[in-house]
């Protein structure tokens, strides 16, 4: 097998994990070229392959097969243009692009390109407890699902991190992976967040969403919950339930109590999913196919375009009805 030359765009802290993913972590490709406005930031990603400053310029690259964007949200739409009009496959952290318009020109443009080259970053669905749960679900046991509780808990939100900032940064995980485990989309949803003295203040906050077979999905999202990063999913269904276990790979048990450590953030907790995901997204490349389970441009918009209707649901607090707009890429890549 031939080894594919890979670039990545952004060398902050995913970036530069997924930099080390690939020059480290996937078989069959290679790390040809990391840009990043800080030159120095782009050098220590590199391991080994070229340190760029422009984008577009790692894009145009002949070195450079394929392009994962790591960068700034705002850069997204047009990165991912480039790469589509440049033919270039491409992996684009979420989200795919800040607006549902953004996306749609993307859904758009890869439409008109005639093959599908666009795989939006959720790698939830890469995770093996996630994987593990689905398979549940789908194998039958259990009966239809009534209620999928949810539960995102950070250690602690940035300070510069914002209400909307939890939903489109945050929230677009469980919006993603809960549509691809229990393959529906949602109808309704009605948002309840803590009200405290503090006007500006809205953390926690519960999502109920209802969904095209009828089933419920509740989320709560928690930025500061302290403890650590929690991430848990439980599907109460007509015969039984199902849940994900502990995330720590160990117990310590002593002195009559039994105890389990929580990471500080979602990369030790979603190592595996990250290093799943790009062999399946660089395997998908090789073999001319995408990557089976990862998510398309449309999957995309889908979480930014419900992010948008969830942050006037929030102001609202009344049950909102959620729509989606027309799909071009249907009769293209179905």
């Amino acid at each position: 097998m031939r080894s594919i030359g890979i670039g990545v765009i952004g060398a902050g802290v995913m970036g530069a994990e997924h930099a080390r993913i690939i020059a480290r972590e996937v078989s069959g490709a290679h790390l040809a070229a990391v840009a990043d406005a800080d030159p120095a930031r782009a050098e220590a990603a590199a391991h080994g392959g070229r340190a760029m400053t422009d984008p577009e310029a790692l894009i145009a690259d002949p070195s450079v097969e394929a392009v994962l964007i790591a960068s700034p949200d705002a850069t997204h739409q047009r990165l991912v243009l480039a790469a589509i009009a440049a033919g270039k496959p491409v992996l684009c952290e979420k989200p795919l692009a800040v607006t549902t318009q953004d996306c749609l020109e993307i859904v758009v443009a890869e439409t008109r390109a005639g093959r599908r080259l666009v795989q939006t970053g959720f790698m939830r669905r890469f995770d093996p407890t996630y994987r593990e749960l689905k398979a549940t679900l789908e194998g039958g046991t259990l009966g239809g699902v009534r209620i999928l509780h949810c539960q995102h808990r950070n250690a602690a939100a940035p300070t510069w991190f914002t209400g909307e900032m939890a939903i489109t940064n945050s929230l677009v995980h469980e919006i993603d992976v809960c549509r691809w485990l229990l393959s529906t989309e949602y109808r309704t949803v009605t948002v309840t967040p803590f009200l405290s003295s503090d006007p500006k203040t809205s953390d926690p906050s519960l999502f109920l969403f209802e969904t095209d077979d009828g089933s419920l999905v509740s989320i709560e999202l928690f930025m500061n919950a302290a403890y650590g990063y929690h991430v848990h999913a439980e599907a109460v269904c007509e015969r039984g339930t199902v849940g994900m276990a502990h995330p720590a790979p160990v117990r310590i048990r002593r002195e009559g109590s039994q105890s389990g450590g929580y990471p500080e953030n979602w990369i030790p907790r979603f190592r595996d999913a990250y290093r799943i995901q790009n062999q399946a997204w660089v395997d998908g490349i090789h073999n001319g196919v995408p990557a089976v389970d990862g998510a398309s441009a449309w999957d995309g918009l889908v979480a930014t375009c419900l992010a948008e209707q969830i942050i006037e649901a929030k102001a609202t607090r009344q049950r909102t009805t959620l729509k989606l707009p027309h799909n071009p890429s249907v009769e293209a890549f179905s």
